[in-house]
């Protein structure tokens, strides 16, 4: 099975059909828990001297599938599969921290992830400090021995910078933290985190994995590449201890914040993933394809005053995401009108594109941030993540391409 291609991995594994009556898709193990016909078989599950599922919060066998579908996609040594993108990011940091720690970040990110930092992180004596993430002498400053993790996104959303994580991933490694990245807009299908120095890479599987706006999720990948009893944290040296270095993340991931915050991924959505995950590789290609052509055509439109994606050649980061990303770019781009009157009024003659907070559907999606997803920002923050005014946020689909042009072409041509 090592052998086999992203795709072949994306639709094969996770199932066992000699165990499931000869089923090719994920059975939904629709169930809150497990019955077990003797009381010290119950009881050895739960002390963790047999392998058992218990209850859903914890465990279930549809989201194991889909745990296990990703992990080897990713080459990881385990994933946990979580409610949402959010709930992942949270049980990630919350496994990693104790308060009076510290967690170093980039100033470039999604809305809701600054808000997790700045009011619910913060609440629990967690301080963020920001960074340009560009700049490796802002991130070596940054860190001290308090710091237990430096966060960052494979490609900053909506300000489509991309960092040299491969760099980045040098300062952490000689500093003995570890490197998160949140790989949302390029999944595992663009982006090898493992090959490139991340050591837990997460993903909102609403987005692209999924594919269809259909359902949430999220998920996270130990890569297997941290010392985890190296870190400043009793609950993971006791983990390692306990059960070795390599499942210290994991278990206490799971046994310590996933399943006493209930955080947990439903077993009919963990399906949909996995269904996802079987024309992922497919849609990645029409997505970044049909943004490449989009986003030339907006280059060169006369009412566009700034135009956000790593795919064109003139880009600042076409270099840097071109060695990172095979040559692909993803479905993302950003561009800029003078106002958000201009701005408002695109998206309101828009007919085919969708106006809503969300990407990675299969329909072409807009959004303008600041009065959206980064409404409850300050103006330093949406400064600092390359949102203002004038910001559009369009989130490429797979039809086609040349429609998606004639919708944009026609509201354009009544924007003054």
């Amino acid at each position: 099975m090592k052998h086999w291609g992203f795709s072949t991995k994306a639709i094969h594994l996770g199932i066992d059909p000699q165990n499931n009556h000869g089923a090719t898709s994920i059975p939904i193990y629709q169930t809150s828990s497990f019955a077990y016909s003797q009381a010290e078989e119950l009881a050895e599950v739960f002390d963790g001297n047999r392998f058992g599922y218990i209850y859903s919060r914890i465990s279930n066998p549809t989201v194991t599938a889909f745990e296990q579908r990703i992990n080897a996609l990713e080459n990881g040594v385990g994933a946990v599969a979580t409610s949402s993108g959010m709930a992942a990011i949270f049980t990630v940091l919350f496994t990693l921290t104790s308060q009076g720690d510290e967690i170093v970040s980039s100033k470039s990110l999604f809305g809701g992830t600054f808000l997790l930092f700045n009011r619910v992180l913060s609440k629990y004596g967690v301080s963020v400090k920001y960074v340009d993430i560009l700049d490796p002498e802002s991130i070596k400053n940054a860190i001290t021995e308090k710091t237990r993790a430096l966060f960052l996104e494979s490609i900053g959303n909506p300000g489509m910078d991309v960092p040299d994580i491969r760099k980045i991933s040098e300062i952490t490694r000689a500093k003995s933290i570890p490197l998160i990245a949140d790989s949302t807009l390029t999944t595992p299908c663009l982006f090898n985190a493992k090959e490139h120095g991340v050591d837990v890479v997460i993903h909102s599987s609403t987005k692209y994995i999924t594919g269809n706006g259909s359902t949430m999720g999220g998920v996270f990948i130990d890569l297997g590449t941290f010392e985890w009893e190296s870190l400043d944290n009793k609950d993971l040296k006791n983990a390692a201890n306990r059960a070795g270095s390599e499942m210290a993340f994991l278990n206490v991931a799971r046994r310590n914040i996933l399943m006493n915050t209930g955080a947990c991924q439903s077993p009919f959505n963990a399906y949909l993933h996995c269904m996802g995950l079987e024309t992922l590789e497919l849609r990645m290609e029409k997505h970044c394809s049909n943004a490449l052509t989009l986003a030339e055509y907006l280059e060169s439109h006369p009412a566009i005053t700034e135009i956000n994606y790593p795919g064109l050649k003139d880009n600042r980061f076409h270099k840097i995401a071109d060695n990172l990303f095979n040559g692909r770019y993803g479905g993302l781009l950003s561009f800029s009108l003078p106002s958000q009157k201009q701005c408002f009024k695109l998206i309101n003659r828009l007919k085919l594109i969708k106006n809503l907070a969300n990407l990675g559907d299969a329909k072409t999606l807009i959004t303008h941030p600041a009065s959206t997803i980064f409404h409850e920002c300050t103006e330093e923050e949406m400064r600092e993540a390359g949102v203002h005014e004038g910001l559009v946020r369009l989130s490429v689909g797979i039809e086609d391409v040349k429609d998606i042009i004639e919708d944009l072409e026609t509201a354009l041509g009544e924007v003054d």
